[in-house]
């Protein structure tokens, strides 16, 4: 009969006191391997460090292990078993074979991205607030020049006394503003999805009084910051929608600095023509009017003629 054989198997334990760290860099430095080889031995199964051992080098063998601080043991050699080598050669042998007796296993869940792939034409998919108010700054950007080209078309056909350029005008901005609408409710529905709020509250903004604020209402609310029911989170904001971003507030700012030169057109306007209407009432009435009227210039003989009484004709 031949001599039994032993083995050297550890689980995991450590003895009492000892840090993790210090006893799996002991133990790397044991085996001459790196960290990373040494965390698979730490997984909770049993894992033979040495094999086909007698037992006095068995012995020898726990010693030098126990220094490290782990609680290895010694255990009686068996046919199939792993060892170290197979946790540095192949790593996916330490997991546990399929066994019939074994519960059935599932993934819980499909492997999702970490972020969401951006469909600007698409009511599936989520984008943050900044991407929003970025993506509706490129749409008004390329509409407003589109409008005001077919507009200057329409106002040169119209000069030549023709109706036909005021219907092609009509026409175009009526098919600009579906595609402005479309495009906007597409946007729109992705901000509420990254809210994890349903596409179609945006008829919301249909509805008097509620509709005024709404809008407002999808700028302001966070998204999720996390995965939810309408995908992954997006992408995170780049350079170019940080700056288009931005070009909001130089645009609200023209509009303020616009409404206040109006204004202050407007008034002087009124007051310019207040003040002409006032002048136009007005009566002049000639017999009020106080004319100084300058004596005629008399001479001295005349003045001298004038001082002598008067010769009574009937003395003479």
């Amino acid at each position: 009969m031949s001599e039994p054989r032993y083995k050297i198997v550890f689980d995991g334990a450590l003895q009492p006191g000892v840090d993790l760290t210090t006893a799996k860099l002991d133990l790397a430095d044991l085996f001459k391997s790196d960290v990373a080889a040494i965390e698979r031995l730490f997984s909770g199964r049993a894992v033979a460090l040495k094999r086909d051992l007698s037992h006095s080098d068995a012995q020898t063998y726990l010693q030098a292990l126990n220094k490290t601080g782990i609680d290895a043991r010694i255990e009686t050699e068996t046919a199939i078993e792993l060892s170290l080598a197979d946790v540095h050669e192949n790593p996916a042998a330490v997991t546990e074979p399929d066994s019939p007796y074994a519960p059935p296993r599932a993934s819980v869940g499909e492997n999702m991205p970490p972020f969401a792939a951006l469909k600007p034409f698409s009511v599936e998919g989520r984008i943050g607030r900044l991407r929003f108010l970025a993506w509706t700054m490129v749409l008004s950007l390329v509409t407003l020049p589109i409008v005001g080209v077919f507009a200057l078309l329409a106002l040169g056909l119209v000069s030549g006394d023709s109706t036909t350029g005021l219907i092609i005008g009509g026409i175009v901005a009526f098919f600009l503003f579906i595609g402005f609408l479309i495009v906007s409710i597409l946007f729109s529905v992705q901000r509420l999805h990254d809210i994890g709020w349903s596409g179609w509250l945006w008829l919301l903004n249909l509805v008097p009084f509620v509709g005024g604020f709404f809008p407002l209402v999808i700028m302001v609310v966070p998204g999720n910051s996390g995965a939810n029911r309408y995908g992954p989170p997006p992408p995170p904001n780049s350079t170019a929608v940080k700056v288009l971003c931005s070009l909001w507030i130089v645009f609200l700012a023209l509009i303020f600095a616009g409404g206040i030169l109006g204004g202050f057109s407007a008034v002087q306007q009124e007051y310019e023509s207040n003040l002409e209407s006032s002048y136009d009432s007005g009566s002049v009435n000639t017999d009020e009017i106080e004319v100084e009227v300058e004596p005629p210039a008399i001479s001295a003989d005349d003045a001298a003629e004038a001082a002598q009484p008067p010769v009574d004709s009937a003395k003479e």
